[in-house]
């Protein structure tokens, strides 16, 4: 029987004999069972060595199951969860996700901190700022409702903690007005920011309020991209506004931070320190992977061979988040086009704040896009090229692309097929 592949480097696996996995991965297999009273109720383990077969045994979590469960569900006694949010032992977030509904994620205390400065050692561009001060304003995506988020209608100095500003007003904050925009420009010039964080869109869209207000940050070392799908396009409009490194920081709320790396350098690394990575062929496609996440050194509610939704491909130098499975399209001869084939197709001198690619009907697309320009026909063309089988595609301009109700954004958004 062949041994699982992983992201992870050898060296933080550690050596294995034979059939049997290596200590560090088994030891935090138990540790987790431990836990949470969840896996020993779905599956048993043995006290023996545990192997490779074993190891497989284990039915792999997903997000519908933790959804469908609760997260109470981790817990042999909520009643001390309860008490430690109470006296802030514990924190917890609810996340929009993806699935059938809401997902409620408890976190022990300073978890989220620690597994953030893990990611930040494994960023050349991020590792300078670990253990300094450092200034930071954020602009999280809608759906972020927790204790670690502090805004909601909160004036700015109070979002002001440690070094950072959560810049929304509002956990539903999509369209911003005018107003809005003068506002958080204001807030991001008295802050001097070293590092600008957010969902790729909304820095789009930041970028086009700066620009708009002809108003520079050059206090900014580092622009991390985080939350969403980031395209190129987005990457493109921030760097003119602010031209700055920027990073792809890919995780999730309930798993951490996952992977980092140069945003589009197809270059991310595994962040061995926050959780074991393990890569199952996707579709039988070259080097490309549907990732199972074990979460390390994690109290609550820790995750054991977590589907995350998500696809990797792996390059010469590490690995490139092709996104969610939902949002990549096969086509009929079952050869992959992700958001990365589409903005490859875009041409440099058609500017675009944000697009939509959408199907409506087997060879019917819609290309939605905020720009100041109307997109060529040479475009739309080029995208029915891309997608191939005589696809059509229309263009519509648009002020504003909303999200999906789960408050997510979907760059390529093929039809449901079951």
């Amino acid at each position: 029987m062949s041994v699982p592949q992983f992201a992870n480097s050898p060296e933080s696996l550690g050596p294995s004999q034979a059939d049997l996995l290596p200590k560090p991965l088994e030891q935090e297999i138990r540790r987790i069972y431990q836990r949470s009273p969840l896996y020993g109720k779905r599956f048993a383990l043995h006290d023996d060595p545990l192997q490779w077969g074993c190891y497989r045994e284990i039915p792999r979590l997903t997000k519908r199951e933790i959804v469908e469960n609760g997260h109470q569900a981790f817990f042999e006694d909520y009643a001390v969860i309860e008490r430690g949010l109470e006296t802030e032992d514990y924190e917890y977030e609810s996340t929009s996700g993806t699935t059938s509904g809401p997902m409620t994620v408890i976190m022990e205390e300073g978890w989220w901190d620690a597994q953030t400065a893990r990611a930040y050692e494994a960023s050349p561009i991020l590792k300078p700022f670990v253990g300094r001060a450092h200034r930071k304003c954020i602009l999280a995506p809608v759906g972020c409702s927790s204790n670690l988020c502090p805004y909601e209608d909160h004036p700015f100095p109070n979002r002001y903690l440690d070094g950072t500003v959560y810049l929304n007003l509002t956990s539903d904050p999509f369209v911003f007005r005018e107003s809005e925009w003068d506002r958080i420009v204001v807030e991001v010039q008295a802050v001097k920011p070293d590092i600008i964080e957010g969902e790729p869109i909304y820095l789009s869209l930041l970028a086009r309020a700066l620009t708009r207000r002809k108003v520079e940050v050059p206090s900014v070392k580092a622009v991390i991209l985080t939350y969403g799908k980031a395209s190129l396009q987005h990457s493109r409009r921030i760097a003119e506004a602010i031209p700055a490194p920027q990073v792809d920081l890919y995780g999730s709320t309930e798993a951490g931070y996952l992977f980092v790396g140069d945003a589009f350098a197809d270059n991310s690394q595994p962040i061995d320190a926050n959780a074991f990575i393990e890569l199952v062929s996707y579709r039988d496609l070259e080097d490309t992977f549907q990732i199972i996440v074990t979460t390390r050194n994690r109290e609550a509610m820790p995750l054991l061979r977590y589907h995350t939704g998500d696809i990797v491909q792996k390059h010469e130098r590490g690995y490139r988040v092709l996104g969610r499975e939902g949002g990549l399209y096969f086509r009929p001869d079952g050869s992959l086009m992700s958001p990365t084939d589409v903005d490859q197709v875009l041409p440099a001198d058609f500017a675009c704040w944000h697009y939509s690619l959408v199907q409506t009907k087997p060879d019917r697309w819609d290309f939605h896009y905020v720009a100041d320009h109307a997109a060529p026909d040479s475009l739309l063309k080029a995208l029915a090229e891309l997608i191939g089988d005589d696809a059509r595609v229309v263009g519509f301009r648009r002020r504003h692309i909303p999200p999906a109700a789960s408050g997510k954004f979907a760059l390529l958004k093929p039809l449901v097929t079951e």
